[in-house]
C-alpha cells in the first residue's frame, strides 16, 4: 500500500475501531475480475477487508473469483459453489451431458437458459442458501454481491447485507431502446426476466449498500426500496497498481477505453463516431478498446462505415500489469457510457494520472469530478461533444498534465478500496446490532401477509419454476441452442 493510500484509508492488520474481527461470507454469483465490475469489486473489497483483520470467505460460482495473496491476507479464502457454467467460453449456451446434473436446481438452470432466460442469480441464491444453512454459526454477517435471488429471502444464518451496484432494470431499458424488431425486443425481455425477481427481493432486504448517490436514487425509483435502507459506500481504484509511471512512454494519439462493443449502455458507438471526427484534425488518433470485439452490430458497422478498421484495436484477456501500462501509454482515457452506477474505468484511469474525457451519464460525474478541473465532461450520446473534448486534450499537453494530476489527487482523497472496506465494515456492524436488537425482519412485507406467508410465497415461485424445469428437461436434448455470445459472460 502506498504512503498516499495509507493517508486515504485505514491501516492494515487492524479491525476498524479496535473491535473484534468479523467472520464474513461474501457471495458472488459471478466473479471474473477482468470483465465486469462485480468481479473487480469482490477481489479488491475482500483483500482490504482481510487487511483490516477480518476473516473473509468468498463464496462464488464460475467464473470463479481470483483473490489476492500475500502478507496480511491469511484470513482470505475462496469456496467454490459450482453452477453448470452454461456461458463458459468457447461454448456459451452449451447443453450439459446427463451425468452433469446433480439436482433440481441444475435442471432449473438449464431449462431457464434453453428458454432464453438468464438463470444464474436465482440458481446461485438457492445453492448459497443450502450451503449457508449447513454452516449455520460460521459467519457473523453474509454479504451478497447483487445476486438478489429468492434463496436469500428469510433466515440465511446471519445478518444479510446486500450490494446493488445499480439496478439491472437500467440495462434492460437501454437494450430495449436499442433493439430493432419485435423478435429482438422479445429476446431482451425474456433475458432480463430475472429483474422481476430482483425487484421483489430488493424491497424485502433490511440493508442495501450501493456505490454512488446516483445508484441510490435509481434503486429507490426502479426497485422500490425505502431510501432509509440504502447506504452509499463509494468504491475505488487500486492505487498501488493504477499509479503514474513516467518510464512508460506515451503513444502519440492513443485514446483508451474499457467497453464491450455489444452493450449499448457503454456508448462505444458514439466514441467510434467521435474518433472519425477527431482524425480530421489529428490523423494519428487511434482507439484501443479493452473489451470484446463485436463482429456485427452498430459498433462494427460504424467502424466499417468510417473506414476505421486500422484505427480501432480491441484487446481482451490482458493481465493487470498490461492493462495499467496500456492506460499509462494513452494520451487520453475516455468513458463514453450512457449510464454508469459508479465507473471503475474512470477512477482507474484517473489514478494513473491519465487525463479523462467522460460523459455525465449516471454516476460518472460523482467519480470524475467537475468539468475542466479533474476531467473534461460531455453529455452522453453526443459524438460531437466527445470529439471536441478528445481533440482539445490531444492538442494541449499542458491541459493533459493538469487534469491528469488533479484526477489522481481526487481518487486518492475519495475513492480507495481501503476507504470502501472501512465503510462496508461499519454497515456490517450496524446490521449485526440491528438483528440482535430486533430479530424480526425489518423490511416491509406484502400488505396482509405474515413473515411465514412471505417465505411460502417465495418458495412457491421457486417450486413452480422447478416444475417447468423438470418438464422442459425431458425433451430438451432435441433443442438447438443458438451459438451466440452471452450478455452475461462477464
Amino acid at each position: 500500500m502506498t504512503a498516499e493510500a495509507r493517508e486515504a484509508g485505514p491501516q492494515e492488520g487492524s479491525a476498524a475501531g479496535g473491535e473484534r474481527p468479523l467472520r464474513i461470507a461474501l457471495l458472488t454469483y459471478k466473479g471474473n475480475p477482468f470483465c465486469g465490475g462485480q468481479g473487480v469489486y469482490v477481489r479488491h473489497l475482500s483483500r482490504e477487508l482481510a487487511r483490516l483483520g477480518h476473516q473473509v470467505e468468498v463464496i462464488g460460482a464460475q467464473p470463479y473469483p481470483v483473490l489476492d495473496e500475500g502478507e496480511g491476507l491469511e484470513g482470505l479464502s475462496l469456496t467454490e459453489l459450482p453452477s453448470l457454467d452454461l456461458y463458459r467460453q468457447p461454448d456459451p449456451f452449451r447443453t450439459p451431458k446427463r451425468d452433469e446434473y446433480r439436482d433440481w436446481i441444475d435442471a432449473l438452470e438449464v431449462a431457464t437458459m434453453w428458454t432464453g432466460g438468464f438463470p444464474e442469480p436465482l440458481t446461485f441464491s438457492l445453492r448459497a442458501r443450502r450451503h449457508l444453512g449447513a454452516r449455520r454459526g460460521d459467519f457473523d454477517v453474509v454479504h451478497d454481491n447483487q445476486t438478489l435471488g429468492y434463496g436469500l429471502l428469510g433466515d440465511v444464518g446471519a445478518p444479510l447485507v446486500t450490494t446493488i451496484h445499480h439496478p439491472i432494470t437500467v440495462d434492460r431499458q437501454l437494450e430495449l431502446d436499442a433493439a430493432q424488431g419485435w423478435r429482438r425486443r422479445a429476446s431482451v425481455r425474456r433475458w432480463y426476466a430475472f429483474t422481476r425477481m430482483q425487484r421483489r427481493v430488493a424491497r424485502r432486504l433490511p440493508s442495501v449498500l450501493t456505490v454512488s448517490g446516483t445508484s441510490r436514487q435509481e434503486i429507490v425509483d426502479h426497485l422500490g426500496v425505502s431510501r432509509d435502507r440504502v447506504h452509499v459506500v463509494h468504491i475505488g481504484a487500486d492505487t498501488d497498481l493504477f499509479s503514474p509511471d513516467p518510464s512508460v512512454p506515451q503513444v502519440p494519439g492513443r485514446i483508451v477505453t474499457t467497453s464491450s462493443a455489444d452493450v449499448p449502455l457503454k456508448g462505444l458507438v458514439f466514441l467510434v463516431e467521435a474518433l472519425a471526427k477527431v482524425r480530421t484534425e489529428h490523423p494519428g488518433a487511434h482507439l484501443v478498446v479493452v473489451g470484446k470485439r463485436a463482429e456485427d452490430g452498430p459498433v462494427a458497422q460504424a467502424i466499417e462505415r468510417y473506414g476505421l478498421e486500422r484505427a480501432v484495436e480491441f484487446v481482451k484477456g490482458i493481465s493487470d500489469a498490461e492493462l495499467v501500462d496500456l492506460v499509462r501509454s494513452a494520451e487520453v482515457a475516455c468513458v463514453p457510457s450512457l449510464y454508469e452506477g459508479f465507473s471503475l474505468p474512470a477512477a482507474e484511469a484517473m489514478a494513473t494520472g491519465t487525463p479523462l474525457v467522460a460523459t455525465t451519464g449516471g454516476a460518472i460525474p460523482e467519480v470524475a469530478g467537475p468539468d475542466g478541473e479533474t476531467c473534461l465532461a460531455v453529455p452522453p450520446g453526443d459524438a460531437g461533444a466527445l470529439a471536441a473534448g478528445l481533440s482539445r486534450l490531444l492538442a494541449d499537453p499542458g491541459l493533459r498534465v493538469r487534469l491528469g494530476s488533479a484526477g489522481r489527487e481526487r481518487v486518492l482523497r475519495h475513492f480507495t478500496w481501503a476507504k470502501a472496506a472501512e465503510g462496508t465494515v461499519a454497515r456490517y456492524r450496524e446490521a449485526i446490532v440491528r438483528t440482535a436488537a430486533r430479530p424480526e425482519p425489518s423490511a416491509p412485507r406484502h400488505p396482509g401477509r405474515s413473515a411465514a406467508e412471505e417465505a411460502a410465497a417465495a418458495g412457491a415461485t421457486v417450486r413452480a419454476e422447478a416444475a417447468v424445469a423438470a418438464r422442459v428437461t425431458v425433451a430438451a436434448e432435441e433443442l438447438v441452442v443458438p451459438n451466440r455470445e452471452s450478455r452475461a459472460t462477464c
